[in-house]
C-alpha cells in the first residue's frame, strides 16, 4: 500500500501542475468541466478536461467515495438522472448517461471513454490525472454532450482470461468491465 499512496501524492501534485501548466502553454486550454455529484445529489468534487497538444489531460479531484478502486469512464451522453429508469422501468442511477463513449465501436478496454480506474484512498479522497488522445472536444461537445460516470466496483477492461472461462469475457464484461452500478455523475459542460 505504500507505493499506492506515494503514487496517489504524485497524481495529488500533478492534479494541481498540470492545469497551471496547461495554462502557460500556448497550445493549451481548458475546454471543460464536470460537476460531480451522487446519486443523493451530493457534491463530490469536479473533474477538469484540458486540452494540451493532440491529447485531453483529464485531471479531478474528489470527496466522499467508498475506499478502494472504482471504474472511471466518459459516458456518450450527457444527462445524469439519479432517478433514470432502464427500458425494463427499474431504477438505474444515470442510466441517461447512456454507454461509454466509444467512436470506432471497440471493446471495452479500448472504449474512446475508458478512463484508468479511480483509487480512493482510506480518507475517502481520490485524485486522478491521465491524458487521452482518443478524446476531442468535438466528441464531448456533440449534440448530446457527454457525462464522466464513478461505478462501485473496479474495472477489468474486459480482461478474462480464457483460463478462468473457456468463453472468453461475457457480454456485460465486453461492455462495462463488470464495473457495477453508477455511483457518480457530472455532466461534461465548457
Amino acid at each position: 500500500m505504500r507505493s499506492t499512496s506515494g503514487f496517489l501524492a504524485a497524481l495529488t501534485v500533478l492534479a494541481a501542475v498540470v492545469p497551471a501548466v496547461a495554462e502557460a502553454d500556448s497550445a493549451s486550454s481548458s475546454i471543460g468541466r464536470a460537476v460531480v455529484r451522487d446519486v443523493s445529489g451530493t457534491l463530490l468534487g469536479t473533474v477538469r478536461f484540458d486540452s494540451v497538444g493532440r491529447k485531453i489531460v483529464i485531471s479531478g479531484r474528489l470527496t466522499g467515495l467508498t475506499v478502494g478502486f472504482h471504474a472511471f469512464h466518459v459516458h456518450s451522453v450527457g444527462i445524469c438522472d439519479p432517478r433514470a429508469t432502464d427500458p425494463n422501468g427499474a431504477v438505474v442511477p444515470f442510466f441517461t448517461a447512456a454507454g461509454h463513449l466509444n467512436l470506432d465501436a471497440s471493446g471495452h478496454g479500448h472504449h474512446t471513454g475508458d478512463l484508468p480506474s479511480l483509487y480512493v484512498s482510506a480518507d475517502g479522497t481520490a485524485s486522478s490525472v491521465n491524458e487521452n488522445d482518443e478524446l476531442t472536444a468535438a466528441a464531448l461537445f456533440d449534440a448530446d454532450r457527454s457525462a464522466i460516470i464513478i461505478h462501485s466496483l473496479p474495472d477489468n477492461f474486459a480482461n478474462i482470461p480464457t483460463r478462468y472461462s473457456p468463453t472468453g469475457p461475457d457480454a456485460a464484461t465486453l461492455a462495462t468491465g463488470d464495473a457495477g452500478g453508477r455511483v457518480a455523475c457530472g455532466v461534461i459542460t465548457r
